[in-house]
């Protein structure tokens, strides 16, 4: 199981890695859920890790409903992304209707090519989950989709991760359940949905707290749990 953090700095990276996790989402604004992080910092968290950095390509915490002007900005970004030898991007844009936006979509990932993509949790946003796992089926450059089931949080929407599961598991895309979980309830969590990717941001910080750095101890027992 891919065991993704939420890194916000270049000292999160490294101990990322130190700590057994096996993948970086680079954010910076998490305060505002996640935007997109400078070039500098990108730079060298790259440089600071053998791990696959995915870097958050998101201009603003408005929605995820985007203007020409912010998709111009967002494909700029991914050209640098990709200048700058990180290994993914992750992104969701939907439209005002709470459908993927395939328009915006396509734009993104034309700019992306080359590139792996996680579709974020704009999906939980999308009034049909399971039409929107259809629509995203039609674009292979997206391996991954973050989300908690469409619920306020991942271990709320259980029932739905496990019907995301089933539909994706003879798809190249892998349902990556993230937000509000816990390393102390997390066992029961894996248990039910034995996922193939998981995704933790304050969850393994030291007092659950991005102003805190990354938990070696909440980060090894996870570890343990998805080897057992």
């Amino acid at each position: 199981m891919i065991l993704e953090v939420i890194g916000v700095n270049v000292q999160d990276v490294k101990d990322a890695e130190e700590y057994g996790a096996d993948r970086i989402e680079l954010c910076a604004g998490m305060s505002e859920g996640g935007l997109t992080p400078s070039y500098a910092l990108i730079k060298q968290a790259v440089a600071a890790t053998s791990l696959p950095v995915h870097v958050m390509v998101r201009p603003h915490a408005d929605s995820f409903i985007y203007s020409k002007a912010d998709l111009s900005l967002m494909c700029e970004d991914i050209q640098m992304i990709k200048q700058l030898d990180a290994n993914g991007i992750v992104v969701g844009p939907i439209t005002e209707e709470g459908t993927v936006d395939e328009a915006a979509l396509q734009q993104l990932l034309e700019a992306a090519e080359g590139l792996n993509v996680t579709f974020h949790r704009g999906f939980d946003m999308v009034q049909d989950q399971k039409a929107a796992l259809q629509t995203i089926f039609r674009y292979p450059q997206i391996t991954t989709i973050l989300t908690e089931g469409g619920s306020s949080a991942a271990p709320e929407g259980i029932k739905n991760l496990c019907k995301l599961q089933e539909i994706a598991k003879n798809s190249p895309v892998t349902i990556m359940p993230g937000s509000g979980l816990e390393v102390e309830s997390f066992q029961e969590f894996y248990d039910k949905i034995k996922p193939a990717a998981i995704h933790f941001g304050s969850g393994v910080r030291w007092n659950h707290s991005y102003a805190e750095r990354l938990s070696n101890t909440r980060i090894k027992a996870l570890k343990t749990i998805c080897l057992n």
